[in-house]
């Protein structure tokens, strides 16, 4: 995990990373799991997470750390795309399932996505 020092602003304590919430860490171990699987490099990963963070603080994000996270995620998404891992049609018809299924979940139930 040495390699993951030089991301951009990965917000850590003394133990390691932190997450606000589940997603987080979700995401985290995906792009933590893709590199193992060896989609992307670290220093291809810190060039695309570097150029989302990049972007959105050119679009007005504050940069408070809150959002770090759905730049992550967005830039995961971008590099899985660009490896042709998946389509952004495909991301785009897993996130709407996985809206639907949530919404169509009781509060304190499991998930299921396409039960």
């Amino acid at each position: 995990m040495s390699d993951l020092s030089r991301l951009p602003d990965l917000p850590c304590d003394a133990e390691g990373p932190v997450f606000r919430a589940p997603w987080e860490a979700q995401a985290f171990a995906m792009a933590v799991a893709l590199h193992q699987k060896g989609l992307f490099t670290w220093p291809e990963w810190a060039e695309a997470l570097s150029a989302e963070i990049k972007a959105a603080q050119a679009a007005g994000d504050p940069d408070t750390g809150e959002t770090y996270y759905r730049h992550w995620l967005a830039a995961l998404e971008k590099l899985v795309v660009a490896k042709g891992a998946a389509s952004v049609m495909a991301l785009r018809e897993t996130a709407d399932a996985w809206d639907r299924a949530a919404r169509a979940t009781p509060h304190g139930q499991p998930i299921v996505l396409g039960g």
